[in-house]
């Protein structure tokens, strides 16, 4: 289920600097090229920090323009969009190498959203980047199953019709509260699949806190 070109409003005050104004350079993007939205790229850039082994920027920095990796046309510069992700890139590299909290581009929506579509564009970037390099679905570990349950329940039914063995997972888990359970189970997941993934020598502790959504 690919993230679509952004169709929201204005953000938050409160949001950083940096969101707003990557939120910005990518809805400068022109079409027909579809790039990610915020909370899509932060979803993208945890699914491509947990392949088992490293992947240059070369090439996944064209999906975050376009998810379907196309060019960029002559004489559009990105090099400010790309370095505002790539610094998100490293922010969240050394949060899941130390096992530390961060906190993901998660947006509260309007009454009456559900937690499930809150987080949804995260997911579907998480989604996205684990699609199209697949080294993490390719590890033949039982751990990693409810960890991506826990991310994937998300997903309408409809969109896991050939993943029988997580949906039977998805299944047995009770939907989060609220958002900000949404939020914890999110990057729980991310560090429990960091130690199947990319193992430390002596795992860091990790301590859980609870997050609040940035609002629109």
């Amino acid at each position: 289920m690919p993230p679509s070109r952004s169709t929201h409003g204005d953000f938050d005050v409160s949001v950083e600097p940096d969101l707003r104004q990557l939120q910005e350079l990518l809805d400068e993007v022109p079409e027909p090229l579809c790039p990610l939205d915020v909370s899509a790229v932060d979803g993208f850039l945890c699914g491509l920090l947990l392949q088992p082994n490293s992947i240059d920027s070369a090439q996944w920095l064209p999906c975050i323009t376009d998810i379907e990796s196309r060019a960029l046309p002559a004489g559009f510069d990105a090099s400010a969009l790309q370095a505002l992700v790539i610094r998100r890139h490293e922010q969240l590299r050394h949060a899941i190498s130390a096992r530390q909290w961060f906190d993901p581009w998660v947006f509260e929506l309007e009454a009456p959203a559900s937690p499930s579509e809150c987080v949804l564009p995260w997911v579907a970037g998480f989604a996205a980047a684990v699609e199209r390099f697949p080294g993490l679905l390719r590890l033949d570990d039982a751990q990693l199953l409810e960890p991506m349950a826990l991310i994937y329940m998300h997903f309408d039914a409809q969109d896991l019709e050939d993943a029988d063995a997580l949906q039977q997972m998805i299944d047995t888990l009770e939907p989060p509260a609220d958002l900000g359970e949404a939020v914890q189970d999110l990057v729980r997941s991310v560090m429990v699949l960091a130690d199947v993934a990319k193992p430390p020598a002596s795992r860091p502790p990790y301590t859980k806190r609870p997050s609040t959504a940035r609002k629109r």
